[in-house]
């Protein structure tokens, strides 16, 4: 028969008992509760209530049902509200409870081939979540001088990105499109093909219809067990959208300081900044350019830092957000804050897209800003040729195609017509394939070979 130990010859529970006893000796302040006296739109407003900027609060609803919200703003002695779910059965003055605790996420590696809503909350009907610990969701600032550098590249098992905009492990990147170039598909395969230990996916304000056809169709069995899903379609309220984003990121920066490789996907930026300006807008806050508030150009790079290297002997966490150019304009004022917060782009072409070449990426327009960190010199020398063949035959495409440019007229032309039916072959890619690093990096050689008859004008010998 076993001893028992008395609890006070017990160091280690004596020690978890001390300090359940200093938390009950701590006063806790009663929080008054409030009336709703005021909605418009999804804007509640309170009288009564003393919470801070990001503090819950339920209200009950006629219907006895509670609803959830959120301060967003506060006026003299009114504090504004958005609801985190649906809104129904409300009336004037009913009551409004703060609650004690912020909103944190749930977080832990039975997340692991979940899908989540903007809450944490599993929708995969798959039964409750396994908790080992929560985060806010806000996350943590970080000293930049203790980040760890980018200097390893990332094989993301696309030719095009793997050969010519080499992604370091770490960066943040930016994928630019307009709807229909093939923008999810390429997620797709950068979801499969990336060598990553934890793919974690954010679906912000997208279609419904897709986040189903994401995880059966391009995620898979074999990629959802490494994966993390948030869903948060279009039809939820803007809180929800935004809270998707950080939830998402708040679960890849857990794995990152369990030491792990964390791939970051993203769609989209666009629509965490359109759900901000919705809330901003809401509460009274001007409009500054094109209809954003000043807050939305505030909390992008507030979300863009979080991604990132941590600190050495930690994991990392390379992004990639996808930002909507509405009518393909790339001078968007969203597209061109993301472009000055994020450590390069890819930029996706309707007209390349529509000539049948996929992905759609143009070459030209795309930039990694790490590249020269994480490659050998001999491969950013050939990835400069590329783009100067490829570009020169771009700009002369009009007269090669109704025949007025006579061969013999520029060397340089010449040379780049004769490379270019290679130029086309490298960047196009089935959807089904995966081309690794150094297949790439092959393919990027064999193709600066001059071709037969023709001198190479540079004598650049390819990639060693």
């Amino acid at each position: 028969m076993s001893r028992v130990i008395p609890i006070n010859r017990n160091p280690e529970w004596h020690a978890r008992l001390q300090g359940y006893l200093d938390k009950a000796r701590i006063p806790v302040k009663p929080l008054p509760e409030g009336r709703l006296v005021r909605m418009v739109g999804l804007t509640l407003e309170a009288e009564g209530l003393e919470m801070p900027v990001g503090g819950r609060c339920r209200i009950v609803s006629d219907n006895q049902q509670d609803i959830e919200a959120e301060v967003v703003g506060f006026s003299q002695d009114s504090v504004y509200l958005m609801p985190v779910g649906e809104v129904g059965g409300l009336k004037p003055g009913a009551r409004v409870i703060p609650t004690q605790h912020g909103y944190e996420a749930e977080v832990g590696p039975h997340l692991l081939g979940r899908v989540l809503d903007g809450s944490g909350k599993p929708i995969d009907g798959k039964g409750p979540l396994e908790v080992e610990q929560r985060m806010p969701i806000t996350g943590k600032t970080y000293n930049p001088l203790e980040r760890a550098p980018i200097r390893e590249p990332l094989d993301v098992g696309v030719r095009a990105i793997n050969g010519l905009i080499s992604v370091g492990r770490g960066q943040r990147m930016g994928l630019f499109a307009g709807s229909g170039v093939g923008k999810s598909v390429l997620l797709g395969m950068m979801t499969k093909y990336t060598e990553a230990d934890i793919v974690v996916v954010g679906l912000i304000g997208e279609r419904g219809r897709e986040v189903n056809e994401f995880i059966q169709n391009i995620l898979g069995a074999e990629g959802m067990a490494r994966a993390v899903v948030i869903a948060v379609p279009a039809d939820h309220p803007p809180l929800m959208r935004l809270h998707g984003a950080m939830l998402a990121t708040t679960i890849a920066e857990y794995f990152r300081d369990q030491g792990r490789q964390v791939l970051l996907l993203m769609d989209s930026l666009t629509r965490y900044a359109q759900a901000q300006r919705e809330i901003s807008l809401a509460i009274g806050e001007p409009p500054a350019t094109k209809g954003y508030t000043p807050s939305v150009f505030a909390k992008l790079p507030k979300l863009v830092e979080r991604a990132g290297n941590g600190k050495q002997g930690e994991g990392s966490i390379t992004a990639f957000y996808t930002v909507l150019t509405e009518g393909d304009d790339h001078n968007d004022p969203i597209a061109d804050a993301a472009r000055a917060i994020l450590d390069g782009h890819i930029v996706l072409s309707r007209h390349i897209a529509d000539s049948g070449l996929y992905p759609a990426i143009n070459i030209e327009s795309s930039v990694s800003r790490v590249m020269n960190d994480v490659v050998s010199p001999e491969q950013v020398e050939a990835a400069r040729r590329f783009k100067q063949l490829y570009s020169l035959y771009e700009q002369n495409r009009d007269l090669i195609s109704v025949g007025a440019y006579q061969t013999g007229s520029d060397p340089r032309v010449d040379e780049a017509i004769g490379y270019n039916p290679r130029l086309v072959a490298y960047l196009s890619q089935d959807m089904r394939q995966k081309v690794d690093w150094n297949q790439s990096l092959h393919d990027l050689a064999e193709l600066l070979v001059p071709p037969q008859g023709q001198p190479n004008q540079t004598g650049n010998q390819g990639v060693r």
